[in-house]
């Protein structure tokens, strides 16, 4: 009260809860610029890994056209895993900072203002790179290995692999990938679709899901008379007359990731294999990032 005012003691106390105050908030406006300083610096590499993921891809596309590669992944999963546990350790810190917020406050507290803005740049950094680190490992191939990949037959079984270049330890959620081809395409995937992500035999390596012994049936054409299909189309001209499209595949725990494999071709006869390869070569020749 206004009768303390004089009093020495209670003086004392003020200046010394003042004091504790200040070193507080200066300590809070520390972790905080050392928070922003370091998603700064995950953003960075996060470019950097970027570029890395872009040229792993080029290798990749190349090693299925014929030619020499390295498509070795385990470096990249080391630094995506670092990269994803640091992320996820500070998102930690963050929730502690906000309950730390809920029992000490004051006028002008930066956890007020900065928090909530730290927080949804990490929520950015972490959506961005677990969409990105979901990448096709190995393209779309027939278990036949006098055949190329990116060809493949109806009726005949083929196989891909996706993996998650981020190991979650998240024991809570199982998550699958479901592959599947580009909806304006007339095929079906008759096997199994979906396949759980497993984690590798290392702390570093990703999670990893093999789609094997997938067979494609085509759809029939509901306005076609019976015994009638769409076959007729396949393989009746040069390039992208044969049918073809592309895999996706998708992973069931948010944030959903989607990963696209490289064009295939589909054939329905060996006599089209010559002619779907070189569809293949051609349309690759054309594009370093087919879309």
């Amino acid at each position: 009260g206004e009768g303390r005012n004089g009093d020495p003691e209670y003086i004392q106390e003020l200046q010394a809860l003042q004091a504790k105050l200040q070193n507080l908030d200066q300590q809070r406006r520390e972790v905080l610029a050392q928070m922003q300083q370091l998603l700064g610096r995950s953003e960075t590499l996060q470019e950097l890994l970027q570029q890395e993921l872009g040229g792993w891809r080029a290798q990749q596309q190349r090693l299925c056209l014929g030619g020499p590669g390295d498509t070795n992944l385990r470096p990249l999963e080391a630094w995506f895993t670092e990269l994803g546990q640091g992320l996820f350790q500070l998102r930690q810190l963050l929730r502690a900072l906000s309950d730390l917020r809920q029992k000490v406050t004051y006028a002008r507290d930066p956890l007020v203002a900065e928090t909530p803005l730290l927080e949804q740049r990490l929520q950015e950094q972490l959506t961005h790179l677990l969409k990105s680190a979901f990448v096709v490992e190995q393209q779309p191939s027939t278990p036949n290995a006098g055949k190329r990949p990116l060809v493949l037959r109806t009726a005949g079984k083929f196989s891909a692999r996706a993996r998650l270049l981020v190991r979650l330890h998240d024991r809570n959620h199982r998550m699958e990938a479901k592959i599947h081809i580009d909806r304006f395409r007339r095929f079906n995937i008759l096997t199994s679709s979906s396949k759980t992500l497993l984690a590798g035999d290392s702390p570093q390596e990703g999670l990893v899901c093999d789609f094997q012994y997938l067979t494609l049936k085509e759809q029939k054409d509901s306005r076609a008379g019976k015994g009638k299909g769409t076959s007729g189309e396949v393989g009746t001209g040069w390039g992208w007359g044969l049918q073809g499209g592309r895999g996706q595949a998708v992973t069931t725990v948010p944030p959903p990731r989607r990963t696209t494999t490289l064009p295939f071709v589909i054939i329905s006869n060996n006599n089209q294999f010559s002619s779907a390869w070189a569809s293949i070569l051609w349309f690759n020749m054309l594009s370093s990032d087919p879309k």
